[in-house]
């Protein structure tokens, strides 16, 4: 076993874990698919349809912001007289300097469908972590033109005044040294059920964390002790019945409904059960749950009482396409395929009820997973970078109320680098992370 662990260690280093996980955030040659450019692909802002856009809310104008592809240079430092060198992790820690670098953002101005030429827009600076691909000391870039053997590297390192032996895997904000602890959180999108103690009884219950783009949501499918199946959303208090949430979801024939849950004798009657109640007229007046848009009124009632009818239709729209379970997409069409994985939710829940399966183990590492630098840094740069162009927004549409005149719309003016790199760097600074965590730093 000795020897196993020594040969690994011989050929990845000690935070290797690390160091991969924040270059597969990192925009670079090799990694054109980051996780960087995702974030920027898949902004949507003052524009329902189409992603990588920001819609300025003008009026009589046609005007949007087309985002293109996010770059990340390599650290440097600006002196007081203006002109920049590239920064060493050694140079950063005795000068109390921060070890980032500039990142740079393709941007294109759209004018009643008439393109400008794209603009690449300095957005502000990342934090780089030493020895990762955009590292001054990266093996990549110390090499002048061919690939350099192990001594030359190390004599490199010792030039640039490095410890050949610092593993790297650590930022450097204001000269001193902080590493990101990985954090262990429970796997997404994945069905987990248990028993849950309601009023000294114990009930069975299925619960699914549902995580798209930073976005993390929990629903539960309970079985109450009259054998009732309810179905908690995320967004909207309460809870609903399944059939009828699977009814709005788009699944109306009860027999698609009954062969999406049932799998062995014994659930036929629970499930029978829960098909008569929806059809209840002195529950779901005046005549019960029957068709799909029964089961949307009945959900518009619910979510958004005395509300006008269009608000009302817009809201329950919301909640199911983008609060109950975004993993499995945010669009009308995507409404079937979520009542079918609830079916099979409901299934594993009357499975535990039944004594077909055992409850799941939180604490087993099946069902957890680590979230390392890369992850953590993601969550933090979206929630910055929505920051950042909401302040572009808002500055654009301030832009052309003063000036009337879409010409004159000056991107570099109108962006504030500092909005994202202070956010992320107060976050490395003192540990305190997006959702509420402290200590990550």
């Amino acid at each position: 076993m000795r020897e196993l662990v020594e040969a690994f260690f011989r050929e990845r280093s000690i935070v290797n874990h690390h160091i991969a996980s924040f270059n597969a955030f990192l925009p670079t040659m090799d990694n054109p698919n980051s996780w960087m450019q995702r974030i920027v692909d898949g902004i949507r802002m003052g524009h329902e349809g189409e992603r990588g856009l920001i819609r300025l809310e003008i009026p009589d104008e046609e005007l949007v912001i087309k985002l293109g592809k996010i770059t990340v240079g390599r650290p440097e430092v600006k002196e007081a007289d203006g002109s920049t060198h590239e920064l060493t992790p050694m140079e950063a820690t005795l000068r109390n300097l921060t070890y980032k670098a500039p990142i740079h953002l393709k941007i294109t101005i759209v004018h009643n469908d008439v393109e400008r030429e794209p603009e690449s827009i300095w957005i502000g600076d990342l934090p780089i972590m030493v020895m990762s691909k955009k590292c001054n000391l990266h093996r990549d870039n110390l090499k002048e033109s061919r690939v350099i053997s192990d001594e030359e590297y190390r004599r490199k390192l010792i030039e640039n005044l490095a410890d050949p032996l610092d593993p790297g895997g650590y930022f450097i904000i204001n000269g001193s040294e902080r590493v990101l602890i990985s954090i262990e959180d429970l796997a997404p999108n994945r069905i987990l059920v248990e028993y849950a103690e309601r009023y000294d009884q114990l009930s069975p219950i299925a619960s699914i964390f549902s995580q798209k783009e930073g976005y993390r949501a929990l629903t539960t499918v309970e079985k109450k002790k009259d054998g009732i199946l309810m179905v908690s959303i995320p967004v909207a208090g309460g809870q609903v019945p399944l059939v009828v949430l699977m009814k709005a979801l788009g699944m109306e024939q009860d027999s698609d409904i009954y062969n999406a849950i049932v799998s062995t004798t014994a659930m036929e009657n629970i499930v029978s059960a829960n098909l008569e109640e929806a059809l209840n007229e002195t529950l779901f007046p005046p005549s019960g749950i029957i068709t799909m848009e029964d089961a949307l009124n009945y959900l518009e009632k619910k979510f958004a009482t005395g509300q006008a009818k269009v608000y009302r239709e817009k809201k329950v729209a919301s909640i199911l396409d983008k609060s109950l379970m975004p993993h499995l997409g945010d669009e009308a069409e995507d409404r079937l395929k979520k009542a079918v994985f609830l079916g099979r939710v409901a299934r594993t829940v009357l499975e535990l009820s039944l004594g077909l399966r055992k409850p799941d183990d939180k604490d087993h590492y099946a069902n957890k997973r680590l979230r390392l630098a890369g992850d953590l840094i993601e969550s933090l740069f979206r929630v910055a970078f929505t920051n950042l162009l909401k302040d572009l927004k808002y500055q654009l549409e301030r832009q052309y109320m003063k000036k009337r005149n879409v010409s004159k719309l000056n991107i570099q003016s109108a962006i504030r680098p500092d909005v994202l790199t202070q956010r992320l760097l107060h976050a490395l600074a003192t540990g305190e992370w997006v959702g509420g965590r402290s200590g990550v730093s």
